[in-house]
Parts: C-alpha cells; structure tokens; sequence
C-alpha cells in the first residue's frame, strides 16, 4: 500500500487518515521506507485515540477509587468522604476511600501519579502537598502539573490554631505576650512536612518571634488526636478537623487564617485582629487523575463533580467542615495551581523553610 491510498482511506475510517490531512500532503513526499513508517506511525496513533474515546464511552463499568494521602478524620479525608457517595451515585458506581498516609502526603500522591489513567483511580489531593512541600526540598518526588492530571477544586478552607484546654494562651494576643517569658517554648502539630498548616506555623513564628517548635504528623487528625490528648499543647490545622472538638469545650481556638470572623467560630478572633498583620491564608483540596487520562474522561468527571457540588445536602455537610465550595474547570484549576505555585515560592524561600 502505498501513501496516496492510505490516506484516502474507505469511508468511515477516523479522520486523521483523510486524504486532506497534513500529515497525508507530507507522506506522498517520503521515500517509500519513510513513507511505511510514518504510516505506521499515523496508524498507531489514531487506533490508540480510538481506544480512549471507546474507553471513555464506556466510563465508568466498575467502582473507583479516591486515594486520601493521609490518615483518616483529616481536612482531605473528610472532604473525600463529603462527596465520595454522592459522586458515586452520579456515576453509577460505589467508590472506596483508600487512605495512604506517610511522608507528608508523597506516599498517597505518587500512587495516583503512577496508576493506569483510565480515571479508576483517583487522587484527593491538598494544596500542602502538591504546591508548597516540593518547593520545601532539593529533589521534589514530583511535579503537580505534569505527574497529575487535575480535575475540580473541590473548596477552601480556613486554618485554626486550636489548643488543649489546659493550655495558659487562649489568644494569639495572648500566646504573644507568654513567648516573651524565658525559656517559652511551645510544640505545635501539623498534618505533616511541608504542609500548609506546617507553613501557617513557621510564618507566624517567623511574623511575631514566638519560639514554636514543629511536629510533624501524618496528618491533621492524628495532630488532632494528640492535642486533644495533651501529648501536644497546640495544633495548626484545618476547621474541618478540628471543629467538633472546639464546639464541645475540647479544645481552644486561638485564631483563625481568614480575612473576617469564620461564622462557625463566631467568637475566634483572626490573626490580623490579634496583631499578626496581613496573617491570611488558606487550604484548598481538588479531584485529581493519573497523567494522560483521556481527556473524555477528565470532562466526565469533571462534569458530574461540578454536579455533586451544586447539590445541597453536599454543599451543606462541606459548610459544615468549613469548606467553601469551589469547582472549577480543568483549565481553570490548571491556571489556579499555576498561580499558586507563583505566590507560595517566594513566600517559601522567604520562610527559609527546607525539609532535607
């Protein structure tokens, strides 16, 4: 066969093979060895896109699952699970939590980035370990716009610094003025290495000279978890970790990372009221796939994400662990991490912040 009748192929044959192709003008001018190759090439390439759009089609045909890359009762384990079974019912399958906590969260991400990218597998991933811990060390495990494949924001949300009852400082004011006495010293826990509870720490001490030394967890509900245990006076996190426990007199919140007054902890002072100029920050959790999932695949799911969070009940449950929902498109979160990465670099090189 030569290249002037494969590319003026029968009828019904994928495009990329019509005789008014580029690629097609270019074959008729290889010699006849090239010529085989490149059609070769041609072929392979547009069987293999058939492939994925017929993959694609028949999406999903089995369950699927979320890879939390940290222990349960956390931020992102509890976002996972607020969404886990409306999305399942959207896509006609059950999907299991698959938590994998252990070096900061690089554990559970690397799973996903090498899984098969036929959207089985899912990532819920955190802005702490995709953004801000690769910039923490001199040989980053990965790269979150090439080892990933994002999909939705799913939301953000405010972090808190919350201490056992016990605890002398029940102000940032207060934690202040107590870190001038000699020889102040005062542990905080985190959801782990390079996290952005880890940062929130390390700039407010950076901020105000407050002696805090960082222990590193494998996730915010085991800081939790030894706080309100009094292993540890004070752990950095996210509301929805710690919520609960503040609500029923189990621990303390000093402060809160947002702008205002979180409506939930209507009686928290934020950092800026305490003094701690232009303290703002948040954490934000997305649905992310293996790299080189198709995109057909990445739309759907996208698609039926953007659904579950419109639904009330969803949106209700992620309110509640202080969530504000988000859901944006790939691009669009494509361009948000971009941006992210572009506004925490400096802050981070800034900190001084390296964890090897």
């Amino acid at each position: 066969m030569n290249a002037e009748h494969f590319c003026h192929a029968p009828q019904g044959i994928p495009s990329a093979l019509n005789g008014h192709s580029n690629a097609c003008k270019a074959l008729s001018q290889l010699n006849p060895l090239g010529s085989f190759w490149a059609m070769a090439f041609i072929a392979l390439m547009t069987l293999t896109s058939a492939q994925a759009q017929t993959q694609a089609s028949n999406y999903p045909n089995k369950p699927l699952k979320i890879i939390v890359p940290y222990s349960p009762g956390g931020f992102a384990d509890s976002g996972a699970r607020a969404i886990s079974e409306a999305l399942g019912t959207r896509l006609g399958q059950s999907i299991v939590i698959d938590n994998r906590p252990g070096a900061s969260g690089v554990i559970g991400t690397m799973a996903v980035s090498t899984a098969a990218p036929d959207g089985y597998t899912l990532l819920l991933g955190f802005d702490g370990t995709l953004i801000t811990y690769p910039m923490m060390v001199s040989k980053p495990p990965f790269h979150v716009l090439k080892d990933l494949a994002p999909v939705t924001k799913i939301g953000d949300s405010a972090m808190v610094l919350a201490a056992h009852p016990s605890f002398e400082a029940k102000t940032i004011a207060q934690l202040i003025e107590l870190s001038k006495q000699k020889d102040a010293h005062f542990p905080f826990g985190s959801s782990g290495l390079g996290s952005t509870p880890h940062l929130a720490g390390e700039l407010f001490k950076a901020r105000t000279t407050v002696n805090m030394e960082h222990i590193a967890y494998k996730g915010g509900g085991q800081a939790t978890i030894d706080t309100l245990g009094g292993q540890i006076p004070m752990v950095f996190t996210t509301l929805a970790t710690v919520q609960q426990y503040i609500k029923s007199g189990k621990l303390n919140a000093i402060g809160v990372t947002s702008a205002k007054r979180l409506a939930t902890l209507p009686d928290t002072p934020t950092f800026v009221e305490s003094g701690v100029a232009g303290f703002v920050l948040s954490t934000w959790i997305g649905i992310f796939a293996p790299p080189a999932t198709p995109k057909a695949i990445v739309d759907k799911l996208q698609t039926e994400m953007l659904t579950v969070l419109q639904n009330p009940s969803v949106r209700e449950r992620l309110g509640v662990l202080g969530i504000e929902v988000s859901g944006n498109t790939p691009e669009q979160f494509k361009e948000q991490i971009a941006s992210d990465i572009a506004i925490w670099g400096p802050i981070v090189k800034k900190a001084n912040i390296n964890l090897d």
